[in-house]
């Protein structure tokens, strides 16, 4: 970005902006946690993200995926056997917003009120 622009321009939607971009691709109570995983376990199949994840239904995973396919952060690559598979992996888009997903991460495990139970905070 130049010196003189500003992500956030006057009279602009915040929808608009790279911000609303942003946020409209991983925003989203499990698109980063999908996103996340795919980063740890480079391939993925439905089930495995779904047991890594826990708290997602099926219908919630199967949609957030297609999503995140749609907005080409995500490759589904399916195999022709019986019975039919399918992987999931990051796209190179995908990739791209890996180091953005660790900021915002680290910026809330320091910021964060309250620690979940049964983490402990650094000091």
């Amino acid at each position: 970005m130049r010196e003189s622009e500003t992500c956030v321009p006057t009279g602009v939607k915040p929808q608009d902006t790279g911000f609303g971009y942003t946020l409209s691709l991983i925003g989203g109570k499990y698109k980063m946690i999908i996103l996340y995983w795919l980063s740890e376990k480079k391939v993925m199949r439905h089930n495995e993200l779904k047991r890594s994840i826990g708290s997602i239904s099926f219908k919630t995973l199967s949609i957030m995926l297609k999503e995140l396919e749609t907005d080409d952060l995500i490759v589904r690559t399916e195999y022709p056997q019986v019975p039919p598979r399918v992987e999931y992996t990051l796209s190179e888009r995908g990739l791209s917003l890996i180091p953005v997903l660790h900021m915002m991460c680290e910026w809330g495990e320091k910021n964060s009120l309250s620690a979940p139970d049964g983490v402990q905070r650094e000091a």
